[in-house]
């Protein structure tokens, strides 16, 4: 019977230690995919700008473009261009002309 309760006491630690609490805690961290909309961390932004804009010839209008667009919708597309399908929001930002605010 000692042994049960032992046991039991132990299980119960251990679903304490490892079961992430989800009930109303802002510290959780939820998984998103990579390229999906809230995947980069803000921190992340400018090294992930820093990659995307890498490649090109105007690299100063990139980043600044780049990381407003990442601080609005934490998402940067894969790749130094295109993949803009992979977040919507970074995508569909536009300037008053109508034309792509984010690279």
């Amino acid at each position: 019977m000692a042994r049960l309760a032992c046991s039991l006491s132990i299980s119960f630690l251990i679903l304490l230690v490892f079961v992430p609490e989800v009930s109303g805690s802002t510290n959780v961290v939820s998984y998103r995919p990579a390229g999906t909309e809230g995947s980069v961390p803000l921190q992340e932004c400018p090294s992930k700008c820093e990659f995307r804009c890498s490649t090109t010839s105007h690299k100063k209008p990139c980043l600044f473009f780049c990381n407003y667009c990442c601080q609005k919708c934490l998402c940067v597309p894969s790749g130094t261009v295109g993949n803009k399908e992979e977040c919507p929001c970074y995508n569909n930002m536009k300037t008053q002309e109508g034309k792509p605010k984010c690279p």
